[in-house]
């Protein structure tokens, strides 16, 4: 066993990162006009150039942006698809911690058109991240997986006028994901992460429940996103690296869906054509090893292991012993470490501090070098 020299690497983390106060302070004015969009980006740059820095210096061989630039994980990629926007209707989901519920309502989107990629989306943002990722240091972009797409309205927001076949919508829309994965890899992304909620959301039963009410086959709707993920992915760059990351729900330290990885398991791992799984299993809402049988050879999981949801440190043997206890299910060789999920998906960000993410982070970068040299 050895350090990896390619993504995803031992020790490694999700993307998005607590914004710095300066930033949050930056966007606030912007929104109500007192910041002009050249002075924004000179606060986003600044502060991306701090973070990439400071993501090296945890050890850590791959970099990404933060998200500093987006509000959200998702929906600021996804409404810059050809034929989507932001529906009047507005989502309601219903968020779980330790202290109770927490409602979160975000605006829906509707597919109006033909869905397809006008312009490449993230692309001055990767440019820039590879610009200050520095030797060493690998920049990852970070997108929403196309499942993502269907999830977030199901038939109901996908207009019949325009895809009267609902076949034809998830072909334009893994070709958009194409041309987008096209012009990532000719600006030379090498390392891209598909964030895909849907894959873990679909093996707890009530959310199963929840999109059959949608109109949508819960039972084989984890087999039509990974056809059109693999059909997104079919002709990828040679070179580029390509994972995806599944978990329940991230949202200001709370989440929206439990369940092991039973459901989509067998399919999710000899089916889905990436090259690693980022998973989280920081505690028992999130089930246990079993699944990973079902992982082949030359697959790898990233175990996501140390909570990005409170700020309580990980020590080095409970992290040591969990990973033994997945490697009676997979090689060891097959696995790495990192946190559960990003710290931020939203720019509100989990309930930690700044000084707490970097500890996780080194702690993750700890960890992998006492058990993988």
């Amino acid at each position: 066993m050895s350090q990896r020299p390619m993504p995803p690497f031992r020790a490694d983390h999700v993307g998005s990162l607590l914004r710095p106060a300066g930033l949050h302070e930056a966007r606030a004015r912007a929104a109500r006009g007192e910041l002009g969009a050249a002075e924004l980006k000179a606060a986003e740059d600044e502060a991306i150039r701090e973070v990439v820095a400071r993501q090296r210096r945890a050890g850590l061989r791959s970099a990404t942006d933060g998200e500093f630039r987006r509000a959200s994980w998702h929906m600021d990629f996804i409404y810059q698809l050809d034929g989507i926007s932001q529906s009047d209707e507005r989502l309601h989901v219903k968020f779980h911690n330790a202290a109770g519920d927490l409602e979160f309502s975000p605006p829906g989107l509707q597919v109006d058109g033909r869905v397809g990629l006008g312009t490449p989306i993230f692309a001055e943002h990767f440019a820039f991240l590879a610009s200050v990722a520095g030797e060493g240091v690998t920049p990852k972009l970070t997108i929403p997986s196309p499942s993502m797409v269907y999830y977030r309205g199901g038939r109901t927001a996908v207009d019949e006028r325009v895809y009267p076949d609902l076949e034809d919508f998830f072909t334009d829309l893994a070709a958009a994901y194409a041309d987008q994965i096209t012009a990532m890899g000719e600006l030379g992304c090498t390392y891209l992460q598909l964030d895909d909620t849907s894959l873990a959301y679909l093996n707890d039963p009530a959310q199963r429940e929840l999109v059959s009410r949608m109109g949508v086959d819960a039972d084989t709707l984890h087999l039509r996103n990974i056809r059109t993920m693999n059909a997104a992915l079919a002709g990828r760059p040679e070179g580029m690296a390509v994972t995806t990351h599944l978990c329940r729900g991230n949202f200001r330290s709370s989440w929206a869906a439990e369940g092991g990885y039973d459901f989509v398991a067998e399919a999710l791992f000899n089916e889905l054509d990436v090259d690693g799984y980022f998973l989280e299993f920081d505690d028992e809402r999130s089930g246990g090893f079993a699944p990973l049988r079902f992982v082949p050879k030359g697959k790898r999981v990233v175990l996501g292991l140390v909570t990005t949801k409170r700020g309580e440190l990980e020590s080095v043997e409970s992290l040591q012993r969990r990973i033994e206890q997945a490697a009676s299910y997979v090689d060891i060789d097959q696995l790495c470490l990192s946190p559960q999920c990003g710290f931020s998906s939203t720019e509100e960000g989990n309930d930690l501090t700044h000084d707490e993410q970097w500890r996780k982070l080194e702690r993750i970068v700890e960890t992998a070098e006492k058990i993988w040299g």
